[in-house]
């Protein structure tokens, strides 16, 4: 009986023997309890119906002595079920047994019949329980993050300083990946935070975290990934899916920094545009061979019927596709993307007059490019990095506003790790890039960010990573600087 069985077994069975309890008002539960689970019973006293002078009593108390399934013998008085408990506990795998073990068999074959029977039926739906709940072919895994920090910011007229409370950010991601031909993928996620519109690490702060989500601003369960991926042959791999994300579809991610991710802005591999993680409704395919990776995929963030109007690449919706070619060499990925992004304004109504996009759909109405790599070093010394990712991107927006800073952008990032610093395991990671998207813009001062981590496995399911960062604003808000600690348990 394996362990998950014997820990349901103990105290269920006392539930399904309260119909015996109840035509036997002697019976003692807590000596069948601790009979019939497989921890080491201790002793048996305060019995009521085998006593000491029954040969019985002294056929079960050798029993005990000559297994060894007992700490110490029975030194009282038991019920029937106690010693029938008793008796199941020490011939339950013997392969032969004597006269005197077959003539206590005998004696208590009733009790033993009730036993057995509650039990073997109770392990029997232990099994249908385990085999039930998921399929063999699924995992169940999870991740949640504690983010404990707070920033600092100058006030325009540098008089004072304006320092942010320190927060308690969470959030929790449930992963189910289940494979029904053992090279296919269908994979669920649901997620759940408490990231509000307070600064500074909400979603529209002046630094957001890389955990942030619309899924984790409601302390509400959210379902973020719902997709299947089947392989095409041998050399393609289709994705389809009601939710699911850009990069879930990507032959290749260009960049290994960062491997533990801190804010949000430091996360594109230097392409913003061009990798903007949308997430919605999608399907996707890759070709991959020897060294090449091409990857072709359409996202639909307004396809579900919530959004009148819209819907999968219609005029309304809102749709990113993009192309990814990449080369995968010996240590070093290099990629290029396109991305094609509309963000479903209309220059007509039906009646055929012009309309005027907001600001925010024309930001959103572009196509860009990216190039991005990482190089990985072979080197045990922990002064060489173990890898240097870097990118660049360029956006170009199909309708410009000047006026309103809606104008082409471009973005750029650089990121090292260094692993078995200070202590085996370890990790330093530092990023250097554009704090958001540079306009060609004058007096516009180009805001840059940086930040620093060093993540600390304390277990295998445990990493504690504190952080620092620092972000040049565009010269009319002043800089933010600040400090988190991160914490990621991964069940």
């Amino acid at each position: 009986m394996k362990l998950f069985q014997q820990l349901l077994v103990a105290p269920a069975a006392l539930g399904l023997m309260a119909p015996v309890a109840a035509t036997a008002a002697e019976l003692n539960i807590n000596g069948v309890s601790e009979y019939s689970s497989s921890a080491e019973v201790q002793g048996i006293n305060q019995f009521s119906d085998v006593y000491p002078t029954d040969w019985a009593h002294q056929a079960l108390t050798n029993l005990a002595e000559r297994h060894g399934c007992v700490a110490s013998a029975p030194n009282g008085s038991m019920t029937r079920y106690e010693a029938a408990a008793l008796l199941n506990k020490c011939l339950g795998q013997v392969a032969q047994v004597n006269e005197e073990e077959r003539r206590l068999l005998n004696e208590f074959a009733p009790e033993l019949a009730v036993i057995k029977g509650r039990l073997d039926g109770l392990e029997s739906r232990v099994g249908e329980f385990e085999a039930g709940v998921f399929s063999t072919t699924t995992k169940l895994s999870g991740k949640t993050t504690f983010v404990v920090g707070a920033a600092q910011q100058d006030q325009p007229d540098g008089s004072m300083t304006n320092t942010e409370a320190l927060t308690f950010t969470y959030d929790t991601q449930i992963a189910l990946d289940s494979s029904f031909s053992g090279s296919d993928l269908f994979k669920t996620v649901v997620r759940a935070g408490n990231v509000t519109d307070t600064d500074p690490f909400s979603n529209s702060g002046t630094v957001p975290l890389e955990i942030n989500s619309e899924a984790t601003e409601s302390n509400n369960l959210t379902v973020v990934r719902s997709y299947y991926q089947f392989p095409i042959g041998d050399d393609f791999t289709a994705t389809v899916g009601a939710k699911v994300r850009q990069d879930d579809m990507l032959g290749v991610w260009p960049s290994a920094y960062p491997s533990d991710s801190i804010t949000d802005v430091l996360t594109y591999a230097g392409a913003n545009a061009a990798y903007p993680l949308s997430e919605g409704a999608g399907a996707g395919i890759t070709y991959a061979k020897d060294n090449l990776s091409a990857s072709l995929l359409v996202v639909t963030e307004e396809a579900d019927a919530n959004n009148a109007g819209a819907g999968i690449l219609s005029a309304e919706g809102s749709d990113d596709l993009t192309a990814q070619l990449a080369w995968i060499g010996d240590g070093f990925t290099l990629a290029a993307a396109y991305t094609m992004s509309d963000a479903g304004c209309n220059d007509e109504d039906n009646a055929g007059a012009a309309l005027a996009c907001s600001v925010a759909e024309m930001q959103q109405d572009y196509s860009a490019w990216g190039f991005s790599g990482v190089y990985e070093f072979e080197n045990e010394s922990t002064w060489v990095p173990a890898s240097v990712s870097a990118g660049f991107g360029f956006k170009s927006l199909d309708t410009e506003d000047d006026a309103n800073n809606a104008e082409d952008e471009s973005t750029w990032s650089i990121g090292v790790i260094w692993e078995n610093v200070g202590v085996d395991g370890n990790s330093l990671g530092f990023a250097y890039g554009t704090a958001e998207g540079h306009r060609d813009d004058d007096p516009y001062d180009d805001p840059m960010t940086y930040e620093v981590y060093y993540s600390i496995p304390v277990s295998d399911n445990i990493t504690v990573t504190p952080a620092y960062f620092y972000v040049e604003k565009d010269g009319v808000e002043e800089d933010v600087s600040g400090g988190l600690v991160k914490t990621t348990f991964t069940f």
